[in-house]
């Protein structure tokens, strides 16, 4: 392996995505119409977190302007470091640093790390 695919080791999941046209509106269908707990909401970046069970790892809503293509993102320790088939440039989040790849149907593979908010992410 090389270096640049050693921050590719998966840590865990980190969350599943789903862009929302309407944030208001995602977070009414999932909290009041499914149940799901509203773990925190942030309206500035457009996002609200969604827990999914006992486990860490959540369902993000995110604002965006491509609504219904899923998403989940891994753990990494690194996503900087990765050198991953036709991956586009990281791109800064709350918690550090996110890179995508897309498989050819559209579903979207992240890989992000906790660089930030080391205390948020896995030991």
């Amino acid at each position: 392996m090389s270096d640049a695919k050693a921050g590719a080791a998966v840590l865990g999941v980190d969350n599943v995505l789903f862009e929302v046209g309407d944030l208001d509106a995602a977070v009414a269908f999932y909290v009041d119409g499914l149940g799901l707990p509203l773990v925190f909401r942030l309206d500035g970046p457009g996002v609200a977190l969604l827990r999914l069970g006992p486990e860490t790892p959540g369902l993000l809503l995110r604002r965006g302007d491509t609504p219904g293509r899923g998403r989940v993102w891994l753990e990494v320790r690194d996503a900087r470091a990765l050198d991953l088939p036709g991956g586009g440039a990281a791109f800064e989040v709350a918690t550090g640093w996110t890179v995508e790849v897309a498989d050819p149907w559209g579903n979207v593979v992240g890989f992000t790390d906790y660089t930030t908010m080391p205390a948020r992410g896995r030991p």
